[in-house]
């Protein structure tokens, strides 16, 4: 029974552990090309989308924009470019298909990126 009870006791800690994480659990974004933008107004567009902000979730934690291939890392709801071209850029997940920018002073930007396809 004692050897039971540490077994128990080792594998609740261990979940504890993983949830207990920085920023929440490590995850994944779901695969497919995001199309950015910037809301537009009544008088006008409702959508100015940003070409030079989409990308394509390729596999894993990858992706690669049109100047080339970079990771991010999810951690909770909140995305981290860490390397190639969106390198430094973070995102916080609003939905399991749209991301919002989170700008240099921690404030929600203005630009959405929102899954268009689950093809790049």
């Amino acid at each position: 029974m004692t050897k039971t009870f540490a077994a128990l006791a080792l594998a609740v800690a261990a979940v504890s552990a993983a949830s207990a994480a920085p920023g929440g659990r490590i995850g994944t974004l779901p695969l497919g090309s995001y199309v950015c933008g910037l809301p537009g107004d009544a008088t006008g567009e409702a959508w100015l989308e940003q070409e030079d902000m989409d990308f394509v979730l390729i596999n894993g934690s990858s992706y690669r924009t049109s100047e080339g291939r970079g990771t991010y890392l999810l951690t909770g709801d909140n995305v981290r470019f860490t390397r190639g071209p969106m390198k430094g850029m973070r995102f916080v997940r609003e939905t399991l298909n749209r991301l919002r920018k989170v700008e240099a002073n921690g404030s929600a930007g203005k630009l959405r990126c929102i899954r268009r396809s689950e093809r790049g």
